[in-house]
C-alpha cells in the first residue's frame, strides 16, 4: 500500500526545503516528503547564485520581495548562527561612476528608506575609505547586506527535515499530477506517491510542473544564464566586500557588480543572456524544447523588442571579454584583462506574463490541493524561511488523520 503523505513538496531548491522545514515546525505530527529530480540538493539557482544575504533595497516598497528580504536577511543570519554555518554581514556599496548617475542613486536611497533600511549616504572620500580601488562620485553604504554559501543553507534544512521525519528523495522526476476528491497523485521515474497537498517548488521548471498538476498560471518561465568572471588570487585585494553600480531602469537586472564570496574568492558579474536551454550554463548548451517554448511564446517577442538595446549589448559583452572587462572597470579602473578568468554560471528562473511583462514580485498560486511558487528568483534564497512561512499561511489548515489499532 502506498504511503499518503500530508505534504509532499516538488523541488529540492532552498525554497522546497525551507517549506519542508516550516511544515514541520507549523505541523509537527505531519508526514512530509521533499521529491528532487537531481542527485544532490541546491543544484541549479540555490547552488549557482552570488551568496549574498539581500537588504531587500532594490524592490518596490510593500511587495513580497522587499517584505520578504527585510525579514530574510535576518532569519538567515539567525539560522547560520544557530547552524554554525559561516557567513558575514559585510555590507553593500552602491556607487554612482557618473553625475549623471546620482539623481537615480537618490532615488534608490530614497527607496531603501521606505524599504524600512539602514542606508548610509557616502561621498568619494568615504567611499575610498571602504573600497580603496574603486573610483565612484557618490554612493549608499547598506550595512545590513552579507555573505554565505547557501548550497550548506540548504544542506542544513534538509538535514533537519530528515532529522523530524521527513522523506526525503533524490533522484525523484515528477512525470505526472493528477487531483481527486481527497489526494493528490504524483507519478515519478521511481513509482506513485499519493499526498493530500501538493506544493510545487519546481524552479526552472515550476511552469511545467503547474501545468502537469492542471494550473492556469498565465506564465511561462524565461531561462536568463548570468554569466560571472572571477578575479585571480593575486587581484583579489582590490575588492574587500560587495560594489554594486546603480542599476538602469531600463533593463530589469542589476548589472555588473562584484561579491567578495565567503570562501574570499571574488566573482565579477552577472552578464545576462537568454539561456538556450532551462539548465543551460554553458553558452554552448541547447535544448530543442526548451528553445521552443521560449521562441514560440509571443509574449517573449514583446519583451525582446521592449529591451533590444539592453539585450544586445549583454549579448555582445557575452561574446567580448573585453567588454566584460570595461564593465568592470567603470567601477575599479585597474582592472585587466589577464586579472579575471571565467568562472561559473547560473541561470536564473525568471517568470514572463502572456502580456509581455516580467513578473517584479515572487508569484506564490492556489490551486486546488496545492500551491504553485512560480516566480522566486533572487532574493528567494535570503528570503527563503520567510517563503516558507507565507506558503502555510496559504494552506488550508492541516487536519491531523485519526488511526486506530485493529
Amino acid at each position: 500500500m502506498q504511503q499518503l503523505y500530508d505534504v509532499l513538496i516538488v523541488g529540492g531548491g532552498i525554497v522546497g526545503l525551507s517549506t519542508a522545514m516550516a511544515i514541520q515546525q507549523q505541523y509537527p505530527w505531519a508526514q512530509v516528503a521533499v521529491c528532487e529530480k537531481e542527485t544532490r540538493w541546491a543544484a541549479h539557482q540555490t547552488g549557482n547564485n552570488s551568496g549574498v544575504i539581500h537588504a531587500g533595497v532594490y524592490y518596490k516598497p510593500g511587495s513580497l520581495k522587499a517584505q520578504f528580504a527585510r525579514k530574510g536577511q535576518r532569519s538567515m543570519v539567525e539560522f547560520c548562527q544557530e547552524q554554525g554555518i559561516a557567513y558575514e554581514v559585510c555590507g553593500k556599496l552602491i556607487v554612482a561612476t557618473t553625475p549623471g548617475e546620482i539623481e537615480r542613486l537618490e532615488n534608490l536611497y530614497q527607496r531603501a528608506l521606505a524599504n524600512g533600511l539602514e542606508a548610509q549616504r557616502v561621498g568619494p572620500e568615504e567611499i575610498r575609505e571602504r573600497e580603496p580601488h574603486v573610483r565612484a562620485v557618490s554612493g549608499i553604504y547598506i550595512p545590513s547586506t552579507g555573505i554565505v554559501n547557501y548550497t550548506q543553507v540548504t544542506e542544513a534544512y534538509a538535514r533537519i527535515v530528515r532529522d523530524h521525519g521527513g522523506d526525503l528523495h533524490l533522484g525523484t522526476k515528477v512525470s505526472a499530477i493528477s487531483e481527486r476528491r481527497d489526494v493528490v497523485v504524483v507519478k515519478t521515474n521511481r513509482g506513485t506517491m499519493q499526498t493530500r497537498f501538493l506544493i510545487n517548488c519546481a524552479g526552472l521548471h515550476s511552469d511545467r510542473v503547474a501545468k502537469l498538476a492542471g494550473a492556469r498560471t498565465g506564465m511561462k518561465i524565461i531561462p536568463f544564464r548570468g554569466e560571472y568572471y572571477e578575479l585571480v588570487p593575486t587581484k583579489r585585494h582590490l575588492v574587500k566586500g560587495l560594489i554594486y553600480p546603480v542599476p538602469n531602469p531600463n533593463f530589469p537586472f542589476l548589472g555588473v557588480h562584484f561579491t567578495r564570496m565567503i570562501d574570499s574568492t571574488v566573482h565579477a558579474g552577472p552578464n545576462a543572456v537568454l539561456a538556450l536551454k532551462r539548465e543551460g550554463y554553458k553558452k554552448t548548451d541547447i535544448d530543442l524544447r526548451d528553445l521552443g517554448d521560449v521562441l514560440g511564446y509571443p509574449a517573449f517577442w514583446k519583451l525582446a523588442g521592449k529591451y533590444m538595446d539592453e539585450g544586445l549589448k549583454e549579448m555582445l559583452r557575452s561574446a567580448s571579454k573585453a567588454l566584460f572587462v570595461r564593465s568592470m572597470q567603470q567601477i575599479i579602473p585597474e582592472i585587466r584583462a589577464k586579472d579575471v578568468v571565467p568562472t561559473h554560471a547560473g541561470v536564473r528562473a525568471q517568470a514572463l506574463m502572456h502580456d509581455g511583462t516580467l513578473m517584479d514580485d515572487f508569484v506564490i498560486i492556489s490551486s486546488g490541493r496545492a500551491i504553485h511558487v512560480c516566480n522566486a528568483p533572487s532574493p528567494a534564497a535570503t528570503a527563503s524561511i520567510e517563503i516558507g512561512k507565507a506558503i502555510i499561511e496559504r494552506m488550508p489548515p492541516l487536519e491531523r488523520r485519526i488511526t486506530s489499532a485493529t
